[in-house]
């Protein structure tokens, strides 16, 4: 295969041409619209990152967005001030208590998912949210603290145009299964681990 840097000009514009034809074949077959059950996992930074640009996005619609954090909440999150200009249109909760190495309470932790979980659900069958991120739940459904056919039943029964966000390493994969975009961050360097460089408020808080 020839690079395109090595394409004359009438050759690179006749390879346009065809990825262009592709293109619009591809925008003429996509006509289905759903709500998607989006995953953001792998050992790699920047899930939740990810998730909150679409939440931006959402907002910038003009859509009503929840936001529920499962394990995190030991700390105030500098996203929360943010998007308390948006008012009513964003709900956040941080509703954990930090991590299992930190807290060292299996049953309370297994409680907290359980509050937050109600709390998820409480948005996921409002078809007022379009937007639902439930931050960080891969790891309590890793961890065994939610039963994830309860998950998977709540997600296939949600409203037909809600969009659910489920972030967090490790994802199951049958949750996996059901999700309509699956993305995997994987980790390739990062300064604490190999630099001892600590966290750093704007960029992991």
């Amino acid at each position: 295969m020839i690079s395109e840097k090595k394409l004359s000009t009438e050759q690179y514009q006749q390879k346009m041409e065809q990825r262009k034809k592709i293109q619009e074949q591809r925008l003429v077959e996509a006509s289905k619209k759903k709500g998607l059950i989006i995953i953001n996992t792998g050992h790699g930074k920047g899930k939740t990152t990810a998730a909150l640009g679409m939440v931006l996005r959402s907002l910038g619609h003009g859509f009503q967005v929840a936001i529920i954090q499962f394990v995190k909440g030991a700390w105030e999150p500098a996203e929360k001030s943010i998007f308390k200009s948006f008012g009513k249109q964003i709900e956040f909760y941080a509703m954990g208590e930090g991590f299992t190495w930190e807290t060292q309470d299996r049953e309370r932790d297994i409680f907290k998912a359980k509050e937050a979980w109600e709390k998820s659900l409480s948005y996921i069958n409002n078809s007022d949210y379009q937007l639902i991120l439930l931050d960080e739940i891969n790891i309590a459904l890793k961890l065994g603290y939610l039963e994830s056919s309860v998950v998977i039943k709540a997600l296939k029964n949600k409203p037909k145009n809600t969009h659910v966000i489920l972030t967090g390493r490790n994802a199951l994969p049958e949750i996996i299964e059901i999700a309509d975009m699956v993305t995997e961050m994987n980790l390739i360097k990062h300064p604490f681990k190999e630099q001892k460089i600590k966290a750093q408020a704007g960029i992991e808080f």
